[in-house]
């Protein structure tokens, strides 16, 4: 199977802990980190939201997010990316963020080390959008509508393929109703092993349609998020994965040989805790590796050529926690830090096609 990561970088469960959030506000101002000079426009969102604003002319932003944690992003053109992490629990007015202007030389450094492609969207983007919009139901209808803002690199030597964007890419997911921007700094791909690893930061927006058009995403959102690592997450926080239709067991690897361990207390071989000062759950498995089943839904039908030995009546993802690492999960499911899981089945199978944003709340058709 095929690793990847994704940095950034998104039903039926515990309803009443999540669909009424409160909301926080975030402020601040947007600087040249430099001069000190005001960036009027930036942008400034929370990743993985709906939730984003620019600056005014004098740098000043005014955010309303609802409650849990998030990755708020600064972007502005020629300047590095500038990422924050934030919470209910930690929020605060009046931030000064300063951004670095973009070094020129670092650009010139990636081309000569990794050589950039001719025309390498009519080489590589056909694969690059298999790799990062996915090969499912919803990826089909999931469109990059600006593939010339894309920069190709191959290096020979590591047999790695390294995409970059100037330009944030937009992406129309006409499946659910999203247009995504992502101020995207990286994506790789290493031949030799099959892993890939997506660094970017999404922005969305939902697209408007008719009464009809919004019953189809509104059912296709519920399909997405229903077995999805989001999901599983707010399930996990909330101790109902059993009842949200997940399996949890450990993975044990010996001499070259797999085998699963069914956990008679999941949160206890995962120990789980709960900080109420902080709303957040911090869990440390006893074993690294966790396979999660999910029971309510069968894999679709593109998946057995990804995985031809899939099971074929539920979905089965792995994770795989950093050794010494904990992860801590906010109550919207965002959870950090991100570099230190990886997934792997199903839910590497599923990529921006079937994202959803961290504020998805699902509701009853």
């Amino acid at each position: 199977m095929k690793k990847i990561i994704f940095l950034f970088i998104v039903l039926i469960f515990s309803a009443q802990s999540f669909c009424q959030a409160t909301y926080y506000t975030i402020t601040g101002k947007v600087i040249d980190k430099a001069s000190t000079t005001p960036l009027g426009a930036a942008s400034v969102f929370a990743q993985n939201t709906t939730f984003g604003v620019a600056t005014d002319a004098d740098g000043n932003f005014k955010l309303k997010i609802p409650n849990g944690g998030y990755e708020l992003i600064i972007t502005f053109t020629g300047y590095e990316t500038e990422n924050i992490r934030i919470s209910q629990a930690t929020a605060a007015e009046n931030l000064l963020i300063g951004l670095k202007k973009r070094e020129k030389s670092l650009e010139e450094v990636s081309v000569v080390a990794s050589n950039e492609v001719k025309d390498g969207w009519l080489k590589y983007g056909q694969f690059f959008t298999e790799n990062f919009i996915g090969k499912t139901e919803f990826s089909k209808q999931t469109v990059i509508k600006n593939p010339e803002a894309l920069k190709f690199f191959y290096s020979k030597k590591r047999n790695r393929l390294k995409v970059l964007s100037g330009d944030p890419l937009t992406v129309a997911n006409d499946a659910l109703g999203y247009t995504i921007r992502f101020a995207i700094d990286s994506f790789t791909y290493e031949y030799n092993t099959g892993a890939n690893q997506f660094i970017g930061y999404p922005l969305f927006e939902e697209m408007q349609g008719s009464a009809a058009q919004q019953l189809v995403w509104q059912q296709n959102r519920r399909r997405a998020y229903q077995g999805s690592q989001l999901h599983f997450m707010r399930s996990l926080y909330n101790k109902k994965l059993a009842d949200e239709g997940f399996e949890v067991q450990f993975l044990v690897k010996y001499n070259g040989d797999e085998s699963t361990i069914p956990l008679k207390n999941v949160n206890g071989a995962l120990n789980y805790t709960k900080d109420d000062s902080t709303n957040t759950v911090e869990f440390k498995p006893n074993q690294p590796d966790l396979v999660v089943f999910y029971l309510m839904a069968k894999p679709e039908q593109g998946y057995f050529e990804y995985d031809p030995k899939a099971k074929k009546d539920y979905q089965v993802s792995t994770l795989t926690v950093a050794t010494g690492e904990s992860i801590i999960i906010e109550q919207n499911g965002y959870y950090f830090d991100q570099a230190a899981l990886t997934t792997n089945g199903y839910w590497a199978f599923k990529k921006v096609g079937d994202m959803l944003p961290y504020d998805y709340v699902p509701t009853p058709l």
